[in-house]
């Protein structure tokens, strides 16, 4: 509709004599007595035409010629108001019926190459709050771009290599000889979670005491493993099934680590000083230089990231996303000008910062889990209130406001709970449709016909345009946002109108009406990650 109007407009604007390629702005209204849509075009031309936007206005609508548009009004200072005729939103009412799942889907991504790189933990604890968050918006970004025509692949970045594998063989090293009554320091960095104890615990199940000679790489590579494999299975439940793992010891064995250093030296963005190679970034995006190589000839941690990204654009990926947590936010010029640096594209990878989660309960900040005395845990949080909830609290804000997840609110059975209030829509009309449905399509609405059933229609027909917006703007909150919209106009269509009545066309005509609402959710919950119950 939107398309429709904007090149009525544009055939408007030719009989104006006048050269105008900007783009053409069309909005909803927020009052409905403003119409469907309206455009400040008669403003934006005033500038050209030298003339008073109501004038330009009048103008325009005196040769405006748009079959589906039935009144045209003009507001000042200049907005042209547009009011659509109501037989788009009933052929639309066809249109979700029809194509059901795909209610929504769009080509507008044209099969660009997208990789989202989300969570990427080290696998050296469990998942936390700040993981959950970065992963309900990784996948539902994921989800979302897909269903709008991009080919999007969700990578986690495992960091099995460094001094933090180090220390997790020696923590666990450590109580495994502490359980055969042996000594063996504690690393000075290491780590001391109840996870560690269990891995240790295992070692010594399975082996008693006869594992004394192993060394430090068995517990690297056990551990990592574990812990590996836990990580996938708490995202796996979380509803995140990743493309493509890739490992950093992988990365180090595909490529030359000395040789990406020469290429940035080749290319003029290394120098030596004080025995240290560094990396001069100061010259691209950063605001100082950094290490590459240390007095002692190691490297440092950011060699193997910048090799990470340059196999990423070897991929030939079209656009590259990172979510990293707020504490990287230096991070990110440094990995910008290693791009450049190695003569690819900055402008193709996007670093998105997630901001903080306080988890809130009875008004009080929770910042130790009750059963560990440590951070609140991914699992902690499913089991305490489900997937579902989860993933839609944590979709609802954009990922650079700080946010409170209210765990009582979250868990409450209430009008309140706003993941509640829309499963309860949902479930409200699968249950009537359990009692009665209808599966033929008449080839002409004539009972939907009050202001009630226009609004939710129109909300219906807004759901392609939201979607597409998520995605371009990568805010899948405005779907969260959106489904919380749609539910609460169909509790207000609900209270205000019988469904099941003795006029058996109108009954029809209202389970076919109902049946659309309650698939336009399902798409859009599903675009977060959320599956609504049948039942409640």
């Amino acid at each position: 509709m939107k398309e429709l109007i904007i090149a009525a407009l544009k055939e408007s604007i030719k009989n104006l004599d006048v050269t105008y390629e900007e783009e053409i702005e069309i909005s909803r209204p927020k009052q409905k007595e403003n119409g469907d849509y309206s455009s400040n075009i008669a403003m934006k031309l005033a500038r050209v035409i030298k003339d008073n936007p109501m004038n330009i206005a009048k103008n325009i609508v005196n040769t405006f010629n748009c079959s589906q548009v039935e009144k045209v009004e003009i507001k000042a200072p200049g907005f042209i108001n547009f009011f659509v005729a109501k037989d788009y939103l009933l052929d639309n009412l066809k249109k979700v019926l029809t194509e059901k799942e795909n209610y929504g889907r769009s080509n507008i991504g044209n099969g660009k190459k997208i990789n989202i790189e989300f969570v990427s933990a080290n696998p050296t604890g469990i998942l936390h709050l700040g993981n959950a968050r970065g992963g309900a918006y990784g996948d539902s970004l994921a989800r979302i771009m897909r269903f709008c025509g991009y080919d999007v692949t969700e990578e986690y970045y495992i960091n099995d290599a460094g001094n933090q594998i180090n220390n997790l063989g020696e923590s666990i090293k450590a109580r495994y000889y502490e359980l055969c009554g042996q000594d063996y320091p504690m690393p000075e960095n290491g780590y001391f979670g109840k996870e560690i104890i269990a891995m240790a615990e295992e070692i010594y199940a399975e082996h008693q005491d006869t594992y004394l000679d192993k060394d430090i790489e068995f517990y690297k590579e056990f551990g990592t493993q574990k812990m590996i494999d836990r990580i996938i299975a708490d995202l796996k439940e979380y509803g995140i099934n990743y493309d493509v793992f890739t490992s950093e010891k992988a990365i180090s064995k595909k490529y030359d680590l000395n040789g990406i250093i020469q290429k940035l030296t080749d290319n003029g963005y290394t120098y030596e000083s004080d025995g240290a190679t560094w990396f001069k970034c100061s010259s691209i995006f950063d605001d100082k230089d950094h290490v590459l190589i240390k007095e002692d000839k190691t490297l440092t941690y950011l060699v193997p990231d910048i090799a990470y990204h340059y196999d990423k654009y070897n991929r030939g990926y079209d656009k590259m996303i990172d979510i990293f947590g707020t504490d990287h936010h230096g991070y990110v010029a440094r990995l910008k000008s290693s791009v450049k640096a190695l003569g690819n594209d900055p402008d193709k990878l996007e670093v998105k910062l997630l901001q903080l989660v306080r988890l809130v309960e009875d008004g009080q900040v929770v910042k130790m889990s009750k059963r560990t005395g440590k951070s609140v845990t991914l699992k902690e949080l499913i089991d305490e209130v489900g997937v579902n909830a989860a993933r839609y609290y944590f979709s609802r804000y954009s990922l650079d406001t700080q946010m409170d997840f209210d765990l009582g609110l979250a868990k409450s059975k209430s009008n309140e709970n706003p993941v509640f209030y829309v499963s309860y829509a949902y479930a409200r009309i699968s249950s009537i449709l359990s009692e009665k449905d209808i599966t033929k399509i008449p080839d002409k609405f004539e009972t939907l016909n009050d202001s009630d059933t226009y609004n939710v229609l129109e909300k219906v027909y807004a759901f392609p345009e939201v979607v597409e917006n998520a995605a371009l703007k990568e805010l899948p909150h405005l779907v969260t946002n959106y489904v919380y919209e749609l539910a609460n106009m169909f509790h207000t269509f609900y209270a205000s109108k019988r469904i099941l009545t003795d006029n058996v066309k109108e009954t029809e005509e209202n389970i076919l009406l109902i049946k659309a609402i309650r698939q336009t959710i399902y798409n859009a919950l599903n675009l977060i990650g959320v599956i609504p119950p049948e039942k409640m």
